[in-house]
């Protein structure tokens, strides 16, 4: 059941880029998105072809997510979905018309060879995430709640440009993204223990806060960013905040020898170091209307 899980998620990976691009070409010719105006923020985007169709093709990589979820770690899930950014970069080159530079190919590289080292040291448990710590659960979700919220409101309060405030907020809704995972892992295992009466959960109230402010973050981070940086910036906060959850809050497994410990942190690092080459492409196309 795992394998299908990661099967999946490879699935989910790979339809999310498609989407996210898709979003991107609608979100710049719909109206701006102001978080005041939440109603018509959201009727502007989705009078918009393009970002309606890139969010409906969103929605199906969402259930394949949570079936993901459902039968694998959230941690292994989550690195699954950190290979999706080598499809992003395949996809807005050959698809979208990007130009993906050397310096996003070294990053590919990068990200390829961290995957494996965590692939091979990762130490299988079969009922990996089947338990937590309530309040472990609570305190990673608040605290993260807390800075996608810093990451939203910062860059304005101080200014910031235009395209550094879409990549804050870009990271914030990748934060965000990632706290509704973890609340959606606790909700799938509720589900599974405790059958239909399992969902009435606080999480399935931060999953929801947490889905909503990532719907709103990530269009205004598309509409004020270079597509492929933000989608990236989105995708390595997720994967991060999502194995960083798998591990703190649901106990995923980490190496138990030192050698170990090093060779995952060594292959966290290149992850980290990857996704932040892998932005900036040379040139991007128009965006056909």
């Amino acid at each position: 059941m795992v394998e299908l899980g990661l099967f999946f998620a490879l699935i989910c990976a790979l339809v999310t880029n498609v989407g996210y691009l898709l979003k991107h070409r609608g979100a710049v010719v719909a109206p701006a998105v102001d978080i005041r105006r939440p109603l018509a923020s959201a009727a502007g985007l989705f009078r918009s072809r393009w970002f309606t169709i890139g969010w409906l093709v969103a929605l199906v990589a969402w259930v394949f997510h949570v079936l993901a979820l459902s039968l694998a770690p959230i941690s292994d899930v989550r690195v699954v979905l950190a290979a999706g950014m080598v499809l992003l970069a395949v996809i807005a080159d050959r698809m979208f018309g990007f130009k993906v530079g050397r310096r996003q190919w070294v990053a590919l590289t990068a990200m390829s060879v961290g995957l494996g080292l965590l692939a091979v040291t990762r130490q299988p448990v079969e009922d990996a995430g089947l338990s937590h710590s309530t309040a472990a659960l609570m305190l990673f979700q608040g605290c993260l709640l807390g800075l996608g919220a810093l990451l939203i409101a910062g860059p304005g309060l101080t200014g910031a440009r235009s395209e550094r405030r879409g990549l804050a907020l870009g990271a914030a809704s990748g934060v965000l993204f990632g706290v509704s995972d973890v609340a959606l892992k606790e909700l799938t295992t509720a589900l599974r223990l405790d059958g239909p009466l399992g969902v009435l959960s606080p999480s399935l109230l931060v999953a929801a806060i947490a889905a909503v402010g990532a719907f709103y973050a990530s269009a205004r981070a598309l509409q004020n960013g270079e597509a492929v940086s933000v989608i990236a910036v989105t995708g390595t906060a997720a994967n991060v905040v999502g194995i960083a959850g798998g591990m703190l809050v649901f106990g995923d497994p980490i190496p138990g020898d030192p050698v170990g410990i090093a060779v995952q942190a060594f292959a966290f690092v290149l992850i980290v170091v990857a996704g932040a080459l892998i932005p900036a492409p040379l040139r991007a196309a128009q965006a056909a209307v």
